[in-house]
């Protein structure tokens, strides 16, 4: 009974933490597919891959862990393919471990001499595991059997974008999925509605400057953006700012080792009422372009979305 109690209030508080219910990315502006499947690089003949690691809220037992590898692959002019694969850790004596692959499918059109519209259609599964093993309930048959299940995910956006500008709306996952352990319902999935928005302008010779946005609106929770200010030094060093909305200031950096490789990091101060909890939140990227058609001297400045 006291086991059942303790888990009880375990999973009444992980349901507390409605704000965030997939993970959250500081640098999300070098894998926009995680928010919008129709997301695009649209550079034929170069394959952009990626592995993203982030730590939230340092110091703090459970806090979430996330893991992301990505890549983009242009099929033709007009169709681009991203594979997403994340693995989601929170918890600490009940871990709760979300793998999510996901295949997203994207069409470009060209409405313009200068914009272009791609439609994105993003299908997967997420795996919800619910590990006990370190807990009082690991014995409790009421668990024994049913702590893994199988979601399926849909998904679809549309995305506009030019050389120097993007925008687009989009949600990862239309359908909501319900989790139940045994009698407990672990887990509440609502739908996820995202805008993003960025621009790129130049500042003075060899500085670029690139303000953006990205906004999540989950359904019976409030809203939150992200707005930051990215640079880029003579094609090579960036630096820049974020504000997530009630949570945290971000520190951003990033340096293009070369034309094909890229680290970046950025690091969360925490606003929030957690702020005396924890010792801020890390991420590191590295992005990498395989270029199979040999077409590097065509890409004379690096990517910067």
């Amino acid at each position: 009974m006291k086991s059942r109690l303790l888990f009880s209030i375990a999973i009444i508080f992980c349901a507390l933490i409605h704000g965030q219910q997939e993970p959250q990315y500081s640098q999300y502006m070098y894998n926009m597919s995680t928010v919008n499947p129709a997301y695009v690089v649209n550079q034929s003949g170069l394959i952009s891959a990626g592995f993203l690691y982030r730590k939230q809220w340092t110091a703090l037992d459970g806090s979430p862990e996330t893991a992301n590898a990505f890549s983009n692959i242009p099929v033709s002019e007009k169709v681009e393919v991203s594979i997403n694969y994340v693995n989601d850790r929170v918890g600490d004596a009940v871990a709760i471990n979300n793998n999510f692959f996901n295949v997203d499918f994207a069409y470009i059109t060209r409405i313009s001499d200068r914009f272009k519209l791609s439609y994105g259609l993003k299908t997967g599964v997420n795996s919800f595991k619910l590990d006990a093993s370190a807990s009082d309930v690991f014995d409790d048959p009421a668990f024994a059997d049913n702590n893994a299940q199988l979601q399926l995910t849909i998904g679809a956006g549309l995305f506009l974008f030019s050389n120097n500008f993007y925008a687009g709306i989009s949600s990862p996952n239309l359908l909501p999925n319900d989790v139940s352990i045994g009698e407990f319902g672990v887990s509440q999935s609502k739908t996820h509605l995202y805008g993003i928005s960025g621009f790129i302008f130049d500042l003075v010779d060899e500085v670029k400057l690139k303000p953006s946005i990205v906004i999540k609106q989950v359904v019976d929770a409030p809203l939150t953006f992200d707005v930051s200010l990215n640079s880029l030094i003579y094609d090579r060093f960036e630096l820049g700012i974020s504000y997530r909305y009630e949570d945290a200031f971000i520190a951003l950096a990033g340096f293009n080792i070369t034309n094909s490789l890229k680290i970046g990091y950025s690091y969360d101060f925490s606003t929030s009422e957690l702020s005396g909890y924890n010792n801020g939140s890390h991420e590191v990227i590295l992005l990498y372009n395989f270029d199979l058609l040999n077409f590097s001297n065509k890409y004379t400045s690096p990517r910067f979305y």
